[in-house]
C-alpha cells in the first residue's frame, strides 16, 4: 500500500521536497518552498525484461566505436577529439560576447557544405539578424535552415520537419516548455528543455549543440544536471581586449579533455589558429628585458614572449605591476634573484608581462620570467634563439617540470637552438648563462655593424 506524506514545493523553479525547508536546494531562493498537501508517495511495479535487454556478461559484448565525423575547422575538431559523434550533446558555454553564435555559424556552414542538413534555432536573434551576420562572415549556404524560436514544441516541430543531420540551438536559457511553469532560464525550464533536446539527438542519432550561459564566476547557468545530461562541455573564453580565442574541453565522453582550440576575432568572424606562435611572439629587433618559454595548453606546446621592464624608484615602496602572469608569483622571484643571484631589486620598480594577453598560471614560466627580470635590470638582451622554461625553488634552484623532453623537441621544431632549463641545476647560473649569450650576441652585431 503506498505511503501518504505531506510534500513541499517551490514556487520558483518546481523542485519538490518531502519536508519544508527555508531554502529552496535547486534554486538557492529564500521563502519560495510551499505545503502542497497530502501526496502519495510513487510506487512502481517491476516490469518485464524483453529477451533482447537482458543483463549481459561484459565480456561477451563487442565494443562498438563511434565514428567521429569531422566539421571541418580543424582546431575545433581536436578538442572534440577527432570530430562530432553522432547522437552526442555538446554544451558551447562562454562569456557574453566572446564569439560563440559566431563560431557555431561557421560550424554550421562547414557541415552544410559537406552535403548535410543543419538546423540552427536562435532564441536570441531574429533570422534576419542571423543572415546579416551570415553575410558579413561569408557563411551562407542553402542547406543551412534558420528559425528564431523560444517555444520547445515549437522547435520540436521544426525538428520533425526538417530532419537536420545536425541541431544547433542558440542558447537553452531562451527556450522554454508550454508543460512547466516559469520564465525561461529558470532551473526547472533548462532540465526539461535540455533534456527533450539529448532525449531526442539520442533517439534519432542527430548531432546537437546546445549554447550555454554563464554566470559571473564563469560557470554555466542553471542547474548542474545541465552538464551531466550533455556528452561534451566546452568553454569557449577570451579577453575581450585581444582578437585571441581559446575553446576547451571540460567534459568529453569520446575524446580527451586537455586539447585546446586556438581562433582570431577578426571583422570578418572568427577564423582557426594552426599555428598560433605568431601571436605571441614580437618581431622586432632583440631588447633587454625579453624572453620566451613554451606554455602547455593541454597536450599543445606554445611559444609565449615575456617582457620585463626594470627602472629606479624614488617610492618608498617600488611598484610590482604584473599582467598575464601571477603577481604573487613574481614577487617570489623577484625576492630570489635578490637573494640568490645578488641582483638589487629593492629600490627598482618592476613590470612584468605577456605578450598577445595570454595568461601564464604553470610554473615552468618561472624561470623565463626570471630571466626576462635580470636582462632588464642588467639592460642585456637575450638572443632570439634562446628560450627559457623550468620551476625556481626558493632556495635558488631550477626544478624540472611536466613534459620537459616534449619541450626541447618542439623548442627544436621552432628554431630555438639554445635551451636554459633544468640542466643548469641553479639559477644563479642559468642567469648568468643567459647574460652571457646576450653580450657575445650583441658583440657580434655591433662587430658586423662596424
Amino acid at each position: 500500500m503506498a505511503k501518504t506524506m505531506t510534500g513541499y514545493q517551490c514556487s520558483e523553479c518546481g523542485w519538490r521536497t518531502t519536508k519544508w525547508v527555508g531554502r529552496c536546494g535547486e534554486c538557492q531562493q529564500w521563502g519560495t518552498v510551499t505545503e502542497l498537501g497530502a501526496v502519495r508517495a510513487p510506487t512502481t511495479a517491476a516490469s518485464p525484461v524483453p529477451p533482447d535487454r537482458r543483463a549481459q556478461p561484459i565480456t561477451t559484448l563487442q565494443p562498438e566505436r563511434s565514428g567521429h565525423r569531422a566539421i571541418g575547422i580543424g582546431e575545433f575538431d581536436r578538442v572534440l577529439g577527432g570530430g562530432i559523434v553522432p547522437g552526442a550533446a555538446v554544451l558551447l558555454s562562454g562569456e557574453p560576447g566572446v564569439g560563440k553564435s559566431t563560431l557555431l555559424l561557421d560550424v554550421a556552414a562547414r557541415v552544410a557544405g559537406q552535403g548535410a542538413t543543419v538546423l540552427y534555432i536562435s532564441g536570441e536573434e531574429s533570422s534576419n539578424q542571423i543572415r546579416l551576420r551570415a553575410s558579413r562572415t561569408q557563411t551562407l549556404h542553402e542547406s543551412l535552415l534558420l528559425a528564431s524560436e523560444t517555444d520547445l514544441g515549437t522547435v520540436l516541430g521544426h525538428i520533425d520537419q526538417v530532419s537536420p543531420s545536425l541541431l544547433i540551438v542558440d542558447s537553452v536559457q531562451t527556450i522554454a516548455s508550454a508543460a512547466l511553469d516559469g520564465q525561461p532560464g529558470q532551473p526547472a525550464q533548462v532540465r526539461e528543455v535540455a533534456g527533450a533536446l539529448v532525449r531526442i539527438a539520442k533517439e534519432r542519432d542527430m548531432p546537437t549543440i546546445i549554447v550555454g550561459h554563464v554566470t559571473k564566476d564563469g560557470s554555466v547557468a542553471g542547474p548542474r544536471i545541465l552538464e551531466h545530461l550533455v556528452d561534451v562541455v566546452c568553454h569557449f573564453e577570451g579577453d575581450r581586449d585581444t582578437s585571441l580565442r581559446f575553446i576547451r574541453a571540460l567534459k568529453n565522453r569520446f575524446g580527451p579533455t586537455d586539447e585546446v582550440g586556438c581562433f582570431e576575432m577578426t571583422a570578418e568572424g572568427i577564423s582557426e589558429v594552426a599555428d598560433p606562435s605568431g601571436l605571441f611572439l614580437s618581431r622586432g629587433a632583440a631588447v633587454s628585458g625579453t624572453c620566451v618559454t613554451l606554455a602547455a595548453e593541454g597536450r599543445r606546446l606554445l611559444p609565449v614572449e615575456i617582457q620585463a621592464l626594470v627602472t629606479n624608484s624614488s617610492a618608498p615602496n617600488p611598484r610590482r605591476v604584473t599582467n598575464g602572469v601571477d603577481s604573487a608569483r613574481v614577487a617570489m622571484l623577484i625576492a630570489v634573484l635578490e637573494r640568490r643571484v645578488g641582483i638589487p631589486l629593492t629600490d627598482k620598480d618592476v613590470y612584468v608581462s605577456t605578450v598577445g594577453g595570454v595568461r601564464l598560471t604553470e610554473p615552468a614560466a618561472d624561470l623565463a620570467i626570471a630571466v626576462a627580470i635580470a636582462s632588464a635590470a642588467r639592460d642585456v638582451p637575450i638572443p632570439h634563439e634562446m628560450i627559457a622554461f623550468g620551476e625556481i625553488s626558493l632556495a635558488g634552484e631550477i626544478r624540472p617540470v611536466t613534459a620537459g623532453k616534449q619541450r626541447r623537441a618542439e623548442s627544436g621544431r621552432l628554431g630555438y637552438t639554445r635551451h636554459v632549463d633544468d640542466d643548469t641545476p641553479l639559477l644563479r647560473d642559468a642567469v648568468r648563462e643567459a647574460l652571457s649569450a646576450g653580450e657575445s650576441s650583441r658583440e657580434r652585431e655591433l662587430s658586423t655593424a662596424f
